[in-house]
């Protein structure tokens, strides 16, 4: 289903996952460490956004010209099983079309490092797109990293909350350089073309 919007309109890239240090290398704090690049890449640092309970980076990213585009970063600071209202107070606050909304999270069902992009959809139990999508429909973009499923009988709450194992963390900056990658080609040059380079 393809969606158009303005032009014009900014985008907000939303990174999930749960805030303190304690939570920081955990497999389901990725969506937090691929907003960390972006930041990086656009020369800005997080901070608290007014009343908003999340951190933002205001900034643009593509080639100058009709490519270039405004885009909020934000990272939830509810923890994750409450990330909607956070999200859904941004987007109101910069006027974001939902469309323009792109949620970058811990994907089980994908192996390890393998990256998805779609547009709407379930929320397959992550719950942080269940808040979301309760608390501002279903149809924004997802850029879903792989993290695989939990060995033996872990529970599956156990795993996401563990940090990558040390044979992962030796691949895991080049797996999120390329999440970053794929969110600025999915806000510069769209779903399909993204989809096309990145969904592997």
């Amino acid at each position: 289903m393809q969606v158009t919007t303005d032009a014009n309109a900014p985008w907000l890239v939303v990174g999930l996952g749960n805030p303190g240090s304690e939570y920081a290398g955990n497999r389901h704090n990725v969506g937090f460490m691929v907003a960390d690049l972006l930041a990086e890449r656009v020369g800005a640092r997080f901070k608290r956004a007014g009343k908003a309970q999340a951190q933002v980076v205001e900034g643009r990213i593509g080639p100058p010209g009709p490519a270039n585009r405004r885009v909020v970063l934000a990272k939830p600071m509810s923890f994750m099983n409450l990330s909607g209202g956070p999200v859904n107070a941004l987007r109101e606050f910069y006027k974001v079309p939902l469309a323009n909304v792109v949620a970058v999270h811990d994907e089980l069902d994908i192996d390890y490092g393998v990256l998805r992009l779609k547009l709407g959809g379930g929320d397959n139990g992550h719950n942080g797109l269940k808040s979301m999508t309760k608390a501002m429909g279903a149809e924004y973009h997802r850029v879903r990293f792989g993290i695989g499923r939990p060995p033996g009988r872990m529970q599956v709450a156990d795993f996401v909350l563990k940090d990558f194992a040390s044979a992962e963390r030796k691949e895991l900056g080049y797996f999120v350089d390329r999440a970053a990658d794929a969110v600025e080609c999915l806000v510069i040059e769209g779903l399909e073309r993204a989809q096309g380079t990145y969904n592997s």
